[in-house]
C-alpha cells in the first residue's frame, strides 16, 4: 500500500487502548491527524465516544469505533479485538496505553495491588498484542507501540509494583521485537516521564496523603525531576507514538523511546 506523506496512516485500522483520556486520547488524535481509522477500546463508554467525536474522519472515508472490554481478562482483550476487526477490518497497529498506577511503600503494597498492576500494564498488553499479531505475520507488516514509563527504564520509590510491571512491558518489547524483526512487524516503547493527566494528578494527591505536603509542592517535584523544569504535555507522547506507527519507520524495532525532557539519559 502507498502512502499520503502527509497522510500516511490512511486506509489504514489502528486500535487504541486506554483511549479514553490522557495520552490514550492524544495518541487518537495523533493517529486519526495521520488519517488512520481507530478503534478505541476502554472501560468508560460515555469517554471513549467523547474523544471519538472529536478525532478528523478517516481519510479514505468511514468512521472510528469504540470498543468497551475489561482489558486485564483474556477472554474479554480477545473479545474486543475481534470487536475491532469486525467493525474495521484487521488491524495494521494496536498502541497499548492500557495502565494504572499504585502507589506506596513496598511493605504496605499488598499482593492483589501487585497482580492488578501487571495486569493491567503488562497482560493487557500480551492479550490484545495476541490478538492482532497473527494478520499481521500473515500480512507481513504491522506496527506495535506500547506505551510504558520511564518507570520502566529506573527504579521510583513508593511504586514497586508499578515499576516491575513497566519493567516487565518493556522487556515483552524488546522480546516481541526480536521474534517478529524479519516479518515486517515492528515493536517499539514509548516511555514518558511525569506526564500532566489525570494519572498523574491522581498520583499527586495519593502522595500528598501519604506526606502531608501539598499538591502544588508535590507537583513542584515531579516538575523539577525533569532538566526542563515542567511536565511532559500529552500530545507529545502521543506524536512520538504516532511517528513510530507510521509506514516509514519500518527499521525501528526493539527501541524504547523516552519522552521525559533528557532526565534519563
Amino acid at each position: 500500500m502507498t502512502h499520503n506523506i502527509d497522510l500516511p496512516l490512511a486506509g489504514r485500522h489502528l486500535v487504541v487502548t486506554g483511549g479514553s483520556r490522557g495520552i490514550g486520547a492524544a495518541v487518537a488524535q495523533a493517529l486519526a491527524q495521520r488519517g488512520a481509522a481507530l478503534t478505541l477500546i476502554g472501560r468508560d463508554e460515555s469517554r471513549l465516544r467523547a474523544v471519538a467525536e472529536t478525532l478528523p474522519a478517516p481519510a479514505a472515508g468511514g468512521r472510528h469505533a469504540t470498543v468497551i472490554a475489561d482489558l486485564t481478562v483474556e477472554r474479554g482483550a480477545a473479545a474486543a479485538i475481534e470487536s475491532a476487526r469486525a467493525a474495521l477490518g484487521e488491524p495494521y497497529g494496536l498502541v497499548n496505553n492500557a495502565g494504572a498506577a499504585e502507589s506506596g511503600a513496598f511493605l504496605d503494597t499488598a499482593t492483589t495491588v501487585w497482580r492488578g498492576m501487571l495486569d493491567v500494564n503488562l497482560m493487557a498488553a500480551v492479550f490484545c498484542t495476541r490478538g492482532v499479531l497473527p494478520a499481521m505475520l500473515a500480512k507481513g507488516t504491522g506496527r506495535i507501540v506500547n506505551v510504558a514509563s520511564t518507570a520502566g527504564l529506573t527504579g521510583y520509590r513508593y511504586v514497586s509494583a508499578y515499576v516491575a510491571a513497566k519493567h516487565a512491558l518493556v522487556g515483552f518489547t524488546r522480546a516481541l521485537a526480536m521474534e517478529t524483526a524479519r516479518d515486517g512487524v515492528t515493536v517499539n516503547a514509548v516511555c514518558p516521564g511525569y506526564t500532566d493527566t489525570e494519572l498523574l494528578a491522581e498520583s499527586v494527591e495519593r502522595a500528598s496523603a501519604r506526606t502531608g505536603r501539598s499538591a502544588d509542592e508535590i507537583r513542584a517535584v515531579y516538575e523539577r525531576s525533569n532538566p526542563q523544569g515542567r511536565l511532559i504535555e500529552p500530545g507529545e507522547v502521543a506524536g512520538a507514538v504516532a511517528w513510530l506507527c507510521e509506514p516509514d519507520q519500518k527499521s525501528i524495532t526493539g527501541q524504547t523511546l523516552v519522552v521525559d525532557g533528557g532526565s534519563i539519559l
